[in-house]
């Protein structure tokens, strides 16, 4: 067994903060999960327009992404853990306060708000795990910790349709506040391990800069941003495709996506702290359209699961391997920008790609959605070749150089 073999076993990735982090992530995000299809319907009771929920849509991504690029700022004044606390607690204030809405104008002020919530929530959440995570097992310990927001994907909207269609609205709203006042409370016996032996030091030497976006992390980023289009075609349409090709399992469709993407992470993130990020994010990428072109020529249930494993596994790879890669191109105290850049870059995916893929079936079919969402992993691919051949050249030019000076 090599040393670096030696040293990864010996670090321990499973402790309790570590633990209580994944937690609380999860709750966080079953929540909002929750609100995904039933908040539309109670922005229709109240009188609202198919514009106006469009709008309560945009505007808690618009909200999300101004916010996060101040989360470097804001961990130089503040300690990151607090700002957690406040980013949870922002977003149970906002989901219990949605019922207390009477009118789409305050509907969308309440969904500002929680925003502003989530954008510092999914941040930190995100850094304080990197912190509590082995570097040398950082991609490990990142796909575990993605694991809880695949799940809530997929359970997340069946448990608020579940409890809208057996009681109320106001059970949606409370149970997702209840939830959320749960991962505040296991956040709080979160332990911030940093690696900087003298934080508060750093804090006044480092320039606080205010960062729109994070260049050394441009790249990964702007992959993430073609996985967020494709991503958007999945969660936006493919129950209306189901529909369309008379299919009846939509929501175990979702579960085999998250089934398979906690099983791929078993073995993904693994990869990526022995091999770096090419030979998880190739492969994934071809595996991801397999699925995708599973689910255009899908005949019966059987195949449309299928499709739906596919896709999972290749994307439960890509996320969090794009995700760890961001955190190792900046220095710790810079993971706030990073991260930042990271989920703007996919939520912008998400939401572009939804309006994209949304004119294009209204133009065409929902399937052909999904040619376009290979169509952005076939763009994936060729930066990421582009991106290799220009580092094999910078290599070589600079052995070159150094064989030419050393002669």
């Amino acid at each position: 067994m090599s040393s670096f073999s030696q040293q990864a076993s010996k670090a321990n990735l499973w402790s309790s903060s570590f633990v209580f982090v994944m937690l609380a992530n999860a709750l966080l995000f079953l929540s909002f999960e929750m609100l995904l299809p039933t908040l539309p319907l109670f922005v229709s009771s109240i009188g609202g327009e198919a514009t106006q929920i469009g709008l309560v849509t945009g505007i808690f991504m618009f909200s999300a992404i101004l916010i996060r690029p101040f989360a470097g700022v804001l961990a130089t004044r503040i300690d990151k853990k607090y700002l957690l606390l406040i980013g949870v607690a922002i977003c149970a204030l906002s989901t219990g306060a949605y019922y207390l809405s009477s009118g789409v104008w305050s509907i969308l002020l309440v969904r500002m708000i929680h925003g502003i919530g989530f954008g510092l929530a999914t941040t930190y959440f995100t850094t304080i795990a990197a912190e509590n995570i082995p570097k040398e097992r950082r991609g490990e310990g990142m796909g575990y910790f993605g694991v809880g927001e695949t799940v809530a994907i997929s359970l997340g909207p069946l448990i608020g349709v579940s409890l809208l269609q057996a009681y109320h609205f106001t059970s949606v709203f409370m149970s997702g506040m209840a939830i959320l006042l749960l991962g505040l409370l296991l956040a709080v016996f979160i332990s911030r391990k940093p690696r900087i032996t003298n934080e508060s030091s750093l804090k006044k030497d480092v320039a606080i800069s205010f960062k729109l976006i994070e260049k050394r992390v441009l790249f990964p980023s702007l992959l993430i941003l073609m996985t967020g289009i494709s991503a958007g075609g999945i969660l936006s349409f493919s129950a209306l495709y189901a529909i369309e090709k008379g299919f009846q399992n939509v929501a175990w469709f979702f579960f085999i996506i998250a089934a398979s993407s906690f099983l791929v992470r078993l073995i993904s993130g693994k990869m990526f702290d022995k091999m770096g990020p090419g030979p998880v994010l190739i492969p994934s990428a071809f595996i991801t359209i397999g699925g995708l072109i599973v689910l255009i020529v899908a005949q019966n249930e059987l195949q449309f699961i299928l499709a739906g494993f596919l896709y999972g596994f290749g994307f439960g790879a890509i996320f969090p391997a794009l995700q760890t890669w961001c955190l190792n191109l900046v220095e710790e105290h810079e993971h706030e920008n990073a991260i930042a850049s990271f989920f703007n870059f996919f939520d912008l995916g998400i939401g572009g790609g939804s309006l994209l893929l949304g004119v294009v079936a209204g133009a065409f079919s929902y399937q052909a959605i999904y040619f376009v969402a290979i169509g952005a992993y076939v763009l994936y691919l060729l930066l990421y070749l582009g991106y290799s051949v220009r580092r094999m050249r910078i290599m070589k030019n600079s052995v070159r150089n150094k064989n030419k000076y050393s002669a």
